[in-house]
């Protein structure tokens, strides 16, 4: 599974790995007509790239995620190409920042990386010519670092130094690889703007148009449509949406609708409840701002999601946050009380080299090698959260997820396998704003597709 190591701070968790299981593997006998296809070939140049042999015996060595397709062909059955998600895109082999040698994190002890970083401090002070030397913001996110530091810091020692025993990190530097995260110059065909153009298209009547749209061997479905109502793999090979001209993996069995927030209806159409709801919000800041790269939503906008029509009784609502505490207080104070949803804990995702180091010097004051989820539980009937509560474990106030992040942006770790034990089998799970597909779950958002695109993909063998 994606889980490598299981200690009491946390879980040291393969990404790459869990991608690989998801069960992409085409069958070669079909192919459709129209819109949606099911189709082998590789139009990237990007795909006749060689897969490593770790992304192969990683997905080989954990088997296939329950609901996910078989690899091997049995007689008698149509032959299945398999993909790949590309490694060099977790190949994260040097820090983005280098850290001193004193701060790395096999190295030194608490207290002197303590003077370290209040020297860092001082230097700063003297550098700056404001009268206002940090702002309340920046006092703010020093503040909730010296709180949270210990925690981060240990459990990671504590991780890493399991992951450097079985091998699944390298201690040393000579064994990685020097290969550049080449990201393919153009990939996709703007979801986001597609998504604004959809609603130019004219208004489909209610009456007439079915709610859930099923990719099956039979039938092709048409942009419009895919924009308008959710769409389901519900077989157990993968599936190839042809949009724009551009091809996107479907892994087997998951549903997901491309739209943006002012078309959720189709989503509260389908008339499911979620019993597990990650959100990851486009936050607003400066340098998203700035860079124009993405859309991003107010807080006031973010508190429109209908969460309370999408959530089960006891939902477990999990919330990715920046390091702004500006929107963590939002999330708790605020947000979580506005959808009637009690905050439990607050978890941290630890991004690490292959070598075990933090991508980014843990004191750092711009950027840390960290990021927080918030998860908290819907608020309702009494009776209903204790039958759903019973055999499942109390979440823990804070835990640690570390992971050698993928080189893309806004890619996060798979959260299935650590919820499992903190939630029933056989749950609905829900993504909101999400930018690929899992098998098990509904996916949200208008780049729902943006890393299914098939240029992320290697073309493995053909069985």
């Amino acid at each position: 599974m994606s889980v490598v190591h299981r200690l009491a701070a946390g879980w040291l968790v393969d990404h790459l790995s869990f991608i690989n299981q998801c069960g992409y593997e085409i069958c070669e006998s079909f192919a459709y007509p129209g819109s949606v296809t099911l189709n082998t070939s590789v139009t990237s140049t990007e795909d006749v790239h060689a897969t490593s042999t770790f992304a192969a015996t990683s997905s080989s060595r954990d088997g296939p995620i329950p609901g996910c397709g078989d690899a091997t062909e049995t007689e008698g059955k149509p032959a299945k190409t398999r993909y790949v998600f590309r490694e060099e895109f977790f190949d994260v082999s040097k820090p983005h920042i280098a850290a001193a040698p004193e701060e790395r994190l096999w190295q030194g002890c608490t207290e002197v990386i303590r003077w370290i970083f209040l020297f860092h401090c001082l230097l700063i002070l003297q550098k700056r010519k404001r009268k206002c030397v940090f702002n309340q913001g920046e006092l703010d996110a020093l503040e909730y670092h010296s709180k949270v530091r210990k925690l981060i810091w240990e459990g990671t020692l504590h991780l890493v130094q399991e992951g450097l025993k079985s091998g699944f990190l390298h201690h040393t530097t000579a064994e990685l690889s020097c290969r550049k995260n080449v990201v393919p110059g153009h990939v996709g065909c703007g979801l986001a703007e597609l998504c604004e153009m959809a609603k130019q298209f004219p208004p489909v009547n209610e009456n007439d148009h079915q709610a859930v749209h099923v990719l099956d061997d039979e039938t092709s479905i048409a942009e419009q449509d895919l924009l308008s109502c959710v769409t389901e793999n519900s077989s157990n090979c993968a599936k190839i949406v042809v949009l724009m001209g551009q091809k996107y993996l479907v892994p087997p069995k998951s549903t997901f609708l491309l739209s943006d927030i002012s078309c959720l209806q189709p989503l509260l159409n389908y008339k499911k409840k979620y019993d597990v709801i990650v959100i990851d919000p486009p936050w607003e800041n400066k340098s998203v701002k700035r860079s124009n790269r993405y859309s991003r939503l107010s807080s006031w906008q973010i508190k429109q999601i209908p969460v309370p029509a999408l959530a089960a009784p006891n939902c477990l609502v999990v919330t990715w946050v920046t390091n702004r505490q500006k929107h963590l207080r939002f999330v708790k104070d605020e947000l979580y009380p506005h959808w009637s949803v009690k905050t439990l804990a607050e978890w941290h995702w630890v991004k690490i080299t292959r070598a075990g180091e933090f991508v980014l010097p843990l004191d750092s004051l711009h950027k840390k090698p960290y990021e927080v989820l918030v998860l908290g539980r819907v608020q309702g009937d009494v009776k209903e959260a204790l039958r759903k509560s019973e055999d499942v474990l109390p979440i823990p106030e804070h835990k640690l997820i570390v992971s050698i992040p993928c080189s893309l942006h806004s890619h996060k770790p798979p959260l299935t396998a650590v919820l499992a034990e903190f939630i029933k089998p056989d749950v609905e799970c829900l993504e909101l704003f999400a930018r690929n597909l899992q098998p098990g779950w509904t996916s949200w958002g208008n780049e729902v597709l943006k890393f299914q695109h098939i240029d992320y993909f290697t073309l493995l063998q053909n069985e």
